[in-house]
């Protein structure tokens, strides 16, 4: 009889296919928003800056020049702002006000956080006792309000650039010296910071080779947050007259010399220099955001950066 046995039928050779190309992800609507609105922080900046620095080589301005023949004046080709009560160009007195406002502001903050980075650096270095008096010091000033503060620096001393600079060092060191204390208490936990000491490190040494590198980007970003703040201070110290000289360009002057306008209709002669401000201390406040969600881990995570 034939053999009828059972036959394997073999399967047929798999079909390759092509592997699935996973889709690029998208970058989260929150990062687009944020970089879309720190590329207009830049551009906005970097256009004031800009003017700032080009306004007194293009268009001289002498302070104490005045033309009664042209006050308040309405904006038009020839004064793009209007004229103030004096006869003064809004547009070009602005942009020098804003150039000294700018300054008072980064020098103010570079003086508090001076001071805020050494009272910090001791109490966090430091600790026991020390510490301890140092931060009821910085609860002591806390609980001051800054603005009265501010004015009893001033009226100790006369109005004049140095006194807002002092005034506003002096009274906004506080946050930057609990920036640097907490950093450096979490710092000296650290593995390689107890290496250090293990290998005979001194005090001095450890704080200026381990930590402080550690600290100067904190220190670095509490500086850029505080000039907007300093700005604004600055500018209702003029605006309240114990600032700058009232014949000085200053968005606080201008505002105070302004008001009395606003009464006839020259809306101009504060709203400009206002409104500048506003935009100005705005980029800055999204730029330092910006770079303070970088440096924060947590938060680049979050970012997918």
């Amino acid at each position: 009889m034939p053999d009828h046995g059972s036959t394997t039928e073999l399967a047929p050779p798999p079909v390759a296919t092509p592997a699935r190309t996973r889709p690029a992800r998208r970058p989260p609507a929150r990062s687009r928003r944020g970089r879309l609105g720190a590329g207009a922080a830049v551009g906005v900046l970097a256009a004031a800056v800009a003017a700032c620095l080009l306004a007194p080589l293009l268009w001289p301005l002498d302070q104490s020049a005045v033309d009664l023949a042209r006050t308040r004046l309405a904006p038009s080709p020839d004064h793009l702002a209007g004229t103030d009560d004096l006869g003064r160009d809004v547009a070009l007195r602005s942009l020098y006000g804003l150039r000294v406002s700018l300054l008072v502001g980064a020098v103010a903050a570079l003086v508090a956080t001076i001071v805020g980075g050494l009272v910090g650096a001791v109490a966090g270095t430091l600790g026991g006792r020390v510490d301890r008096a140092l931060m009821r010091v910085v609860d002591t000033v806390a609980a001051l309000p800054h603005l009265l503060l501010g004015i009893f620096v001033v009226a100790m001393l006369r109005p004049s650039l140095g006194a807002v600079v002092a005034s506003i060092g002096l009274t906004h060191w506080l946050s930057t010296a609990r920036i640097v204390r907490s950093e450096l208490l979490s710092l000296r936990t650290r593995p390689f910071v107890d290496a250090a000491i293990s290998g005979g490190a001194s005090r001095a040494r450890v704080l200026t080779r381990h930590l402080l590198p550690h600290v100067l980007p904190r220190l670095a970003l509490a500086t850029t947050l505080m000039v907007p703040h300093a700005v604004w201070h600055e500018t209702a110290l003029s605006f309240l007259g114990l600032g700058l000289p009232p014949h000085l360009a200053s968005i606080g002057n201008m505002i105070n010399d302004g008001q009395r306008s606003l009464l006839t209709g020259a809306w101009w002669a504060s709203i400009v220099p206002g409104l500048l401000l506003v935009a100005v201390t705005l980029a800055l406040a999204v730029l330092t955001g910006r770079w303070r969600d970088r440096l924060d881990p947590r938060v680049r995570a979050e970012l997918h950066l």
